[in-house]
């Protein structure tokens, strides 16, 4: 294919070199003459592993060339590729100004060339730039239609500076966010033979997706840094301890605790959590990630509570009470808090859950609910169809079968998912149906 990758950064760079390599015809398109310059004489303007033999490589064979035209580049090639810098703005906001300033000029040039070409958007980008921002100008200056007149796609990297053509070749992944199903077969067909999962996804879910990897990549440093800490201080070889987290493929390093759902609760959590940071405390070590979880978790608790003040109804059902589906343990369960937090507000509350009974409650379980619920006797009934007739908001937060199988559809109370019903993507069209984070 004949791609124009306009800017020639880390990302940039790799991108042309690499594609030129596997044998598209490559234009690169910087602002920067210097750059432009040592493209055309095979050499790298950026310092990376492997980076310099490719450049060398393809120039040479010419598969890639540089300019500083954007119209010589579009008319020379079919397909865009966008990879200026999106750096911070001094309060911390995304500068979108490059990306406007290429977007604008790649539109113009497109008014003039005619044909199809794609635009894909490599730049991160937080969500609804690219649909929001960059589409309408690409219509205004290309005077046509995204999706009709030409291509518009989101193709974020996941390279690693240091290992950014290895990364490239071995990807992690391929994210396709397309506008249409015909853009994202042409950036489909740029990385045919590499390995590595295909999702093809809407334009704003690829926009995300890099964002999450990043804030997780930062969140494990971070936590993998505060358990250094604390284990230094506490005379305990941290690379020992963090060597068996990460042998546990089960629960540590896996999809496990990473899907958007309620709040996390019971015995072990909660407690654990507190006794780290007081340890850390108590040995002057700043644990800044680490102290803000419970507050984190509190405040995923209190979106639930606002969501029902949001309805304006004051009859309220909840479903599930126990912290974990099975199970009748009470002990620090968000739902139990969900519950408290209502009833302070003066909510009327009926309460179903199949496996809690206050005559089976024993021990610290019963002496817990009797302290934060003690009149739970009222609030709990046996039977769903009692909340349902009940309450005019019901908050769901378990996935008994009885209880889904008993939900309504279309009229009826609104329904707060807490927990992401397996049928939440179905329900989210129907009037009166509100995901907690999704």
């Amino acid at each position: 294919m004949r791609i124009s990758v306009f800017g020639l950064g880390y990302v940039g760079c790799v991108s042309a070199a690499c594609l030129a390599g596997m044998g598209h015809e490559v234009i690169g398109v910087d602002v920067n003459q210097v750059k432009v310059d040592l493209v055309n004489e095979g050499r790298a303007p950026v310092v990376e592993e492997r980076i310099g033999e490719l450049i060398a490589e393809v120039v040479a064979s010419g598969a890639l060339r540089a300019t500083g035209d954007v119209r010589e580049a579009i008319m020379g090639s079919e397909v865009s590729l966008i990879c200026v810098g999106t750096p911070s703005e001094p309060n911390g906001s995304l500068c979108t100004t490059y990306l406007e300033r290429v977007t604008e000029q790649i539109g113009t040039a497109l008014a003039e060339r005619g044909g199809r070409q794609t635009v894909v958007f490599r730049s991160t980008m937080l969500p609804g730039t690219c649909l929001k921002l960059l589409v309408p100008i690409l219509e205004k200056y290309a005077g046509g239609t995204a999706g009709v007149d030409f291509g518009v796609a989101v193709n974020p990297e996941f390279l690693r500076e240091g290992t950014s053509v290895r990364d490239f070749f071995d990807p992690p992944k391929t994210v396709i966010g397309e506008l249409d199903r015909a853009s994202g077969d042409v950036v489909a067909a740029l990385y045919d033979g590499l390995p590595g999962e295909v999702f093809r996804v809407p334009v704003p879910t690829a926009e995300a997706i890099k964002y999450a990897d990043n804030a997780f990549h930062g969140l494990k440093i971070g936590f993998a840094n505060e358990m250094g800490a604390v284990c230094q201080a506490l005379g305990v070889d941290s690379h020992q301890v963090m060597d068996v987290f990460l042998a546990d493929r089960k629960l540590n390093i896996s999809p496990a605790y990473l899907r958007p759902g309620f709040a996390f609760g019971g015995s072990c959590l909660p407690k654990d959590l507190r006794s780290l940071v007081h340890a850390a405390q108590r040995a002057d070590v700043s644990v800044p990630i680490l102290s803000n979880v419970l507050t984190s978790n509190s405040a995923h608790l209190q979106r639930a509570v606002e969501l029902v003040e949001r309805t304006g109804r004051r009859r309220v059902g909840l479903f599930g009470l126990s912290f974990k589906p099975g199970t009748d343990d009470l002990r620090e369960s968000p739902l139990v808090q969900l519950a408290e937090t209502l009833l302070g507000k003066g909510y009327d509350l009926r309460i179903h859950d199949a496996h809690v009974s206050l005559s089976r409650l024993l021990g610290a379980n019963r002496e817990y609910i009797e302290t934060r619920l003690p009149h739970l006797a009222q609030l709990l009934t046996e039977s769903v169809d009692e909340v349902l007739e009940h309450a005019e908001v019901c908050l769901i937060g378990t996935r008994d079968p009885a209880v889904l199988s008993a939900l309504p559809h279309g009229d009826g109370p609104v329904l707060i998912d807490l927990i992401h019903l397996p049928d939440a993507d179905a329900r989210r069209t129907e009037p009166g149906y509100v995901g907690l984070a999704w």
